[in-house]
């Protein structure tokens, strides 16, 4: 049972990355769609989708970090 925990968090930190990966690729695909559908909005559509950018990349560094306190403070 000594090395499960560290399955834990490779699993875990897999899933982070993945469900951020995509829920960037959503977000990004979507401005794209956005942009090509109205051109003359693309400064306003890209300058919306930084905050959720932001916080989707934050989510992941958190995981992460907290995937890595797991197994450093076993």
């Amino acid at each position: 049972m000594g090395g499960l925990q560290y399955v834990g968090a490779g699993i875990g930190l897999g899933l982070a990355v993945i469900g951020a990966g995509m829920g960037i690729g959503k977000l990004a695909a979507g401005v794209a769609e956005g942009v090509a559908r109205q051109p003359s909005a693309a400064s306003q559509i890209s300058a919306a989708t930084n905050l959720p950018l932001f916080l989707l990349e934050g989510v992941a560094i958190l995981a992460e970090v907290f995937c890595l306190l797991i197994v450093l403070l076993k």
